[in-house]
């Protein structure tokens, strides 16, 4: 019994621990009490969440929380050297050393291989058999990420630099954004880890409501439809009718967004359990009318770095309107290469990049065109709805897609070989899949009100149903779970 328990608390690298798993349950229902003990103890409360994220990472990458640590006590010193320093030059090559051991580190656990491949054929060597055996740390683009942007916040002036590294420590692997974001800011989060946690009730029934919706995004709709026909349709699109394959792409938006913007929802609910508030990440971006309000919807921590970070850095829209264009595509390129180390990342980065940039230019053409869906009628919003999640739609088969020619082959399926008549046995034989995708989709489009309606429902019920509540999603989750814990798709940035 106890070589079982040590077992299970020791690192599996075939099983990382994982919000949606039992271990993390248990977990933190024994990290949750201490915690509210010393929530008016700033130090022991500091060193007890910190202990309990650094655990948590270890049980998700192993000793590479070593890793998380050197980051954390590098970019800590480096903040106050720029504090401390009198001149710009100065204060500049202290970011600049910043950048280049937060974006090397990036660099050497994500990209080697990617680098290799892509240059190994000017020199005349074969990258052919020849990958290096790296271990990508999990969660390695979000805290780096998160801690250049505590950095350059510094050398911006925006923040003041911690005076202990515990803190600095403690923004940085705090656990329910340590592995998939959001990506927090310094700005927005350093203040609250000085105040005493408070949690009030309609936080804590928020937080509930939030983590209920993640679970079932996750456990039931994502993992569902990915396990039982999205996988299957992109690893061999050849095998499907052009009405699967067009079926697949549907699923594997739905999948994509409750996977992400279901662990999301799970970390800003855990978060607020223990008093302390993330922005929203997720803001259902396939209800966008444009491109443009598409990023302001999808994965927001992430785009809004991309734009404070990147973009405005490069000088944003201040040199032109081709720099402004030149601007916006290289963005997206980087931010289609954050998401993995593969040519089909570029490609995707590229695309949205264009259509930025398409936007933008007939913006500044036809100014009355809007930004958003908000400033169009309502029959031209319904039709510019249908049209960017189309265009949303099509990138994510290269985001999905293992090779580039599965792209054309499964474009060729949809186009050329579509079938119609195979509707009715699709809906037969795929009766759970095809309920899943339909009542995911409604619910992403269903009006706000209704949503705010159901969270005032949860928030105002008594404690008795509240528990009730949450027992039921966690027999729903073992009712559909196929085959074990799935992981999260954005682990693996």
């Amino acid at each position: 019994m106890w070589q079982q328990i040590t077992e299970l608390l020791t690192y599996d690298p075939s099983s990382p621990l994982l919000f949606n798993s039992g271990l993390f349950l248990v977990l933190f229902l024994l990290f949750v009490p201490v915690f509210y003990l010393l929530r008016r103890h700033h130090l022991p409360r500091t060193i007890w969440v910190v202990l309990f994220s650094l655990y948590f990472y270890y049980l998700s990458s192993g000793v590479y929380f070593v890793l998380l640590i050197l980051l954390a006590t590098t970019d800590f010193i480096i903040g106050r050297q720029i504090a401390r320093s009198e001149s710009r030059s100065g204060k500049k090559g202290w970011l600049i050393l910043s950048l280049l051991l937060d974006l090397g580190l990036l660099c050497y656990f994500k990209y080697t291989n990617f680098l290799y491949d892509s240059f190994a054929p000017l020199f005349g060597a074969s990258p052919e058999g020849r990958h290096f055996d790296i271990f990508l740390p999990v969660g390695i683009s979000f805290f780096t990420f998160q801690s250049l942007s505590y950095v350059i916040d510094i050398y911006r002036g925006k923040i003041e630099p911690l005076k202990r590294w515990i803190d600095y420590l403690f923004y940085i692997s705090f656990f329910p954004q340590l592995v998939a974001g959001p990506i927090v800011r310094a700005v927005d989060f350093i203040p609250q880890i000085h105040r005493i946690p408070r949690v009030s009730r309609e936080d804590f029934g928020r937080g509930l409501f939030l983590i209920i919706c993640g679970l079932l995004k996750k456990g039931v709709i994502s993992d569902y439809i990915s396990l039982n026909f999205v996988d299957r349709v992109f690893d061999q699109p050849l095998l499907y009718s052009g009405f699967e394959n067009l079926m697949g792409v549907y699923g594997y938006a739905l999948q994509i967004y409750c996977d992400f913007s279901g662990y999301s929802d799970i970390a800003i609910g855990l978060a607020l359990w223990m008093g302390y508030h993330f922005n929203t990440n997720f803001d259902f971006p396939y209800k966008s009318a444009t491109i443009t309000e598409f990023w302001r919807r999808w994965h927001i921590s992430l785009s809004s770095w991309l734009r404070d970070y990147v973009y405005i850095s490069l000088g944003g829209n201040r040199k032109g309107k081709a720099r402004t264009y030149i601007n916006l595509l290289i963005t997206m390129l980087l931010g289609g290469l954050w998401h993995g180390a593969n040519i089909r990342f570029v490609l995707w980065g590229a695309m949205h990049g264009v259509a930025l940039t398409i936007h933008k230019f007939f913006l500044s053409l036809f100014p009355r065109l809007g930004r958003t869906g908000a400033e169009m009628s309502p029959v031209w919003r319904v039709v510019s709805v249908i049209i960017t999640f189309h265009f949303v739609c099509f990138t994510w088969i290269f985001f999905r897609m293992g090779a580039i020619d599965g792209v054309w082959d499964m474009l060729t399926m949809i186009t050329e070989e579509f079938h119609p008549e195979v509707i009715p046995q699709f809906f037969a034989g795929y009766r759970m899949v095809t309920a899943l995708i339909i009542i995911g989709f409604i619910l992403h489009f269903s009006p706000d009100r209704w949503r705010l309606a159901l969270q005032s429902s949860v928030t105002r019920a008594p404690l008795w149903a509240q528990t009730l509540l949450f027992a039921g999603v966690l027999v729903i989750l073992t009712q559909f779970r196929s085959a074990g814990v799935q992981p999260f798709i954005y682990f693996q940035f």
